[in-house]
């Protein structure tokens, strides 16, 4: 496509918000000379540069760039810059495209219309102005380097033309906004009002569905969907507040019963946030406790004082009385103390694993001191043993990493 052909492309669009920039089809720059602006606009191609400057700047272009084209305009005939199509075909095209876009408005056709950025688009091309009056001067063709650049320099006042209809066309669009805001205003109150009182989603919801199927323009649309947002969050932090509290239900309270009846209303309630807050997987989870539950020990806490039981559980762990502590901490955790006993359960499994880790150095430190082979190798094995019981006892404990290193380092002292 040539620099013409970007001309008109960008005037086209234009064109769709009211502008014509007719004069200036073919034309590298607007149909404009310094000395009669208005003049040359209605006059157009009339006003070309001279046959014989248009033949020599086309042959040095093509000598000095190939891939940029000289293609001469039926209506004008200063030289034409092409640095982004490397053929005359879209230029020959520009024509057909006119027509093509005439005929399609003329049928009352929805015309396609290239979205152009003018952050870009507009420097760019004007860039290629730039590109091509400096190739025009260094090729020693200074008299047509500043004719064209005075060509470019007289569309100063266009640029007014096109703020003034931008001008319009947004106070236009900004009275359409406000009729249809005030046409919708009931709606989209409620559904901020809603918000406000942080409403559940699925209310908030049906109303802003409600206000987009009205088609009230992409404003509103957006607005509407915004507002599905807010509400959308609003009730997902609800609803993790409420998850934790069923958990502790379960998990602190060992009330299994009572956290799965919940669980479930909780599940029906916020059906459209199965995905983030993973509900079935809550209710599994509070279905397998409930099924690992000592029914006898739970009947056991309501006639007896859990509290007494856990202090009991403390002072064994103190006194190293682990296996005694273990047994009293796992009934513990069917009574309304669960959370507590699991605290304390997990204080219990470090303190048995670093007894059995300093058992394991004593029996590593013996074995080192150990000439017989046969007697160090039954020394390391009795330090493995001890790590081994950790792990049998406490599969989950906090130290199982170091455990497991430990026992790996004993075996290659075996295995030497």
């Amino acid at each position: 496509m040539n620099f013409s052909s970007r001309i008109f492309l960008s005037t086209a669009g234009i064109a769709a918000m009211g502008l014509s920039l007719s004069a200036c089809t073919g034309a590298p720059a607007p149909c404009t000379e310094p000395e009669n602006t208005e003049q040359q606009s209605s006059q157009g191609a009339q006003q070309a540069a001279p046959e014989q400057v248009q033949e020599q700047s086309s042959s040095a272009i093509s000598e000095s760039k190939p891939q940029q084209t000289a293609v001469p305009s039926s209506s004008s005939a200063v030289p034409k810059n092409e640095l982004v199509s490397q053929s005359a075909e879209p230029a020959q095209q520009s024509s057909s495209s006119m027509a093509s876009a005439q005929e399609k408005v003329s049928e009352n056709e929805p015309m396609a219309l290239t979205v152009i950025d003018p952050y870009t688009a507009f420097p760019a091309m004007a860039n290629e102005v730039f590109e091509y009056a400096d190739s025009l001067y260094k090729q020693g063709k200074v008299d047509d380097a500043v004719k064209y650049l005075q060509r470019f320099r007289v569309i100063k006042p266009l640029w007014n033309q096109w703020e003034n209809q931008a001008d319009s066309m947004l106070a236009e669009f900004g009275r359409t906004n406000a009729e249809r805001a005030k046409q919708f205003e009931p709606l989209v109150l409620e559904i901020q009002n809603m918000n406000r009182a942080r409403s559940n989603y699925s209310l908030v919801a049906e109303a802003a569905d409600n206000l987009i199927a009205l088609v009230p323009g992409d404003s509103l649309t957006n607005f509407a969907n915004q507002q599905k947002q807010i509400a959308y969050n609003n009730t997902l932090d609800k609803a993790r507040k409420e998850k934790s509290e069923i958990l502790k239900l379960a998990n602190d309270q060992a009330k299994f019963t009572e956290a799965e009846q919940k669980a479930l209303e909780f599940q029906m309630r916020y059906r459209d946030f199965e995905d983030p807050l993973k509900i079935q997987a809550m209710i599994d989870d509070i279905r397998n406790m409930s099924a690992n539950n000592d029914a006898e020990a739970a009947a056991y806490w309501q006639k007896n004082d859990p509290a007494d039981a856990l202090a009991k559980a403390k002072d064994l762990v103190e006194k190293s009385k682990f296996a005694e502590a273990k047994e009293l901490l796992n009934k513990l955790k069917s009574s309304p103390l669960r959370k507590e006993a699991i605290e304390e359960y997990n204080k219990l499994a470090d303190a048995y694993c670093n007894a059995q880790r300093k058992t394991t150095s004593q029996l590593f430190g013996k074995a080192q001191k150990q000439k017989d082979a046969a007697k160090k190798a039954a020394l390391l094995n009795e330090a493995i043993a001890s790590l081994d019981k950790c792990l049998a006892e406490y599969p989950d404990n906090s130290q199982k990493q170091k455990v497991i290193d430990n026992r790996n380092f004993l075996q290659k002292e075996l295995s030497k």
